[in-house]
Parts: structure tokens; sequence; C-alpha cells
């Protein structure tokens, strides 16, 4: 696995890991009902913070060089959203994902982060393949994930909580040969 301070940035964004102290930044994303709509859902302050303490900050040690990271806009250093890669909840699967504020839908970035997010999961730290899972009503996320390279591939359901009563999902998939023969390897091709 690469270093997991050394994550992939873009012309426009970069990553960075959640702190303890990005709670309030991290529960504004999760208390808008927009935004959090194809996410499960608003969380109180409280689901946040577990949320923030046992699926983000907990997972790095568990799984180093994946995870929950923000995503910031370079130039000004503003919190755009977050970008993950990291276990579907309940499953070996690892996924790609994203969840943006509202003021930053429809320039670009959740396909720009997920195309260099793609490539370091497959080229730095040598997955197979990466998913991605969708709520089939959002065909904004279906279009994102297609323009980075995934393939759609049907649906599926999950039993954990976080997915169950969602019912089914669309499912995509990247395998590493394939979107790197398509897309390659390297880090300035974003």
């Amino acid at each position: 696995m690469p270093d997991p301070h050394d994550l992939p940035a873009t012309a426009r964004l970069a990553l960075r890991r959640f702190t303890p102290d990005d709670i309030d930044v991290l529960h504004q994303m999760y208390s808008d009902a927009d935004v959090a709509r194809y996410v499960g859902g608003t969380k109180t302050r409280e689901q946040t913070q577990e949320m923030l303490d046992q699926r983000i900050l907990a997972y790095y040690d568990a799984h180093p060089g994946l995870g929950v990271w923000m995503t910031l806009e370079r130039a000004s250093g503003v919190c755009v959203g977050m970008h993950l890669l990291n276990n579907i909840q309940g499953e070996t699967h690892i996924q790609l994902g994203y969840v943006l504020f509202k003021e930053h839908w429809g320039r670009g970035y959740a396909t720009e982060m997920g195309v260099a997010l793609l490539r370091y999961g497959f080229a730095a730290a040598g997955l197979e393949q990466i998913v991605a899972i969708t709520d089939l009503a959002n065909t904004d996320s279906q279009r994102v994930l297609l323009k980075a390279g995934m393939q759609r591939r049907g649906e599926r359901s999950f039993p954990h909580p976080a997915y169950a009563a969602q019912g089914p999902l669309a499912w995509f998939e990247a395998d590493r040969e394939d979107w790197l023969a398509a897309r390659g390897s390297g880090f300035d091709a974003v």
C-alpha cells in the first residue's frame, strides 16, 4: 500500500485526511437534505460524530492507504466535499465514492477526483478491482462513474443496515488491467 499521507491531487483538487476537528464541516454536509439524499439521508450531530470516529478516523489505521478524505479546492483551500476509496460496509469490495456540497455540483469535481482515485487505487495501491454503488434514482452520479471509466454491471442489494433499507443499488465496476490500459497509470494524466 502507498504511504497513507501521499494522496492523489489534480490540477484543481487535493485530498487530506479528516481530523477530529472536522466534525462541523462533516455535520454541515450531512445536515443538508439535498446533499445527503443519496447517501443514507441526513444525520444528527451525534450520528455524524459516530461516523467520523468509526467509519473515517478508525478506518485510516485499520486500512492504510484507503479511507474517506476531505476534498479541497487547491487554489482557495475551500472544502468542496469528500471522496472515498474504502470497503462497502460489511463487504470486502473496495468502493469509489464522493459527496459534494451543493455549491460545488456541476463543476466536474466528482469525476476529476474520481479518476485520480481510480488511478491511485490501481497504480499506487495495487487494487485489482474498484466498485461503486449509487441509488437507482441518482442518475447524475451514475454519469460521473461512467465518465470516470467505470462500467455499469446491473444492480445489487446489501444486507448491511447502511444499505438494506435502500433496496437494490446501481452497481459499477472497474478492473485494474482494463482501466489502466484505457487511461494510463501516470498520475499526471488526470
